[in-house]
């Protein structure tokens, strides 16, 4: 019993999670459905300017808090319908919020985390027992696994709640700029052409953007081979 009321927050998000993936929330947040309906979102915006921006960042928190897939879609309909700058800040705050609650309900079902750790935490234990600020940094601003998937590696790895908090809220917010614009530029380059394809991507607002976030997911990658370079032995010569 008390393992269950352990587990039960978590196991709620999870549902939560599950209820809004299926509900079609999310399919309304596509760029075909934002432009179908952009007059009479950004009147509705005009029209109950704190309801709409408290509705989104209380989406965002829902949906980072269950860690459901597609969050992404809600990130770039913030650029959308806000543009760049209030956009960013306030998916910055439903990424941190949402990110927070995930962490408190899988640290409060791990407990002490005695128990085997899954295969991802155990690979991640080393580092962050070495340099745990430095490597919490890292796993933020560097995408080396989902991001709700990390909050609960951090949750587990028992990361100090100060840490978690500054090393999400800075790591989060350097790729929301990237995908918040994304969502503003499709929005200026949909004014422009008033139709959905592979040329809007082709537009420098949404391009570069889209650059960034693809440089950030070469970073793995490219820290990977360049240790393994710097760990392997020189060749001696033989002759």
């Amino acid at each position: 019993m008390n393992r269950l009321q352990a587990v039960l927050p978590l196991l709620l998000l999870v549902v939560a999670g599950v209820l809004l993936f299926t509900s079609g929330t999310l399919d309304r947040l596509n760029p075909e459905q934002l432009v179908a309906h952009q007059r009479e979102l950004h009147a509705q915006i005009t029209a109950n300017p704190w309801l709409a921006r408290l509705a989104f960042i209380g989406l965002l928190t829902l949906a980072m808090s269950t860690g459901i897939p597609g969050t992404i879609i809600i990130i770039f309909a913030g650029g959308f319908a806000f543009g760049v700058v209030e956009g960013t800040i306030y998916s910055s705050i439903g990424l941190t919020l949402g990110s927070l609650i995930l962490f408190l309900a899988s640290r409060y079902a791990f407990g002490g985390g005695s128990r085997h750790p899954p295969a991802l935490v155990a690979k991640l234990h080393h580092g962050f027992e070495r340099h745990p600020v430095s490597y919490t940094l890292f796993l933020r601003f560097v995408p080396v696994a989902p991001f709700g998937l990390i909050s609960v590696c951090l949750a587990w790895l028992r990361c100090p709640l100060w840490l978690f908090l500054g090393a999400t809220w800075l790591g989060g917010t350097v790729a929301l700029v990237f995908e918040t614009s994304i969502g503003a530029g499709l929005g200026r380059a949909l004014g422009q052409s008033d139709r959905i394809g592979m040329g809007l991507f082709m537009h420098r607002e949404v391009l570069l953007p889209l650059g960034a976030i693809a440089l950030l997911a070469l970073l793995p990658l490219l820290i990977g081979h360049f240790t393994r370079h710097r760990r392997q032995p020189p060749n001696e010569d033989r002759g």
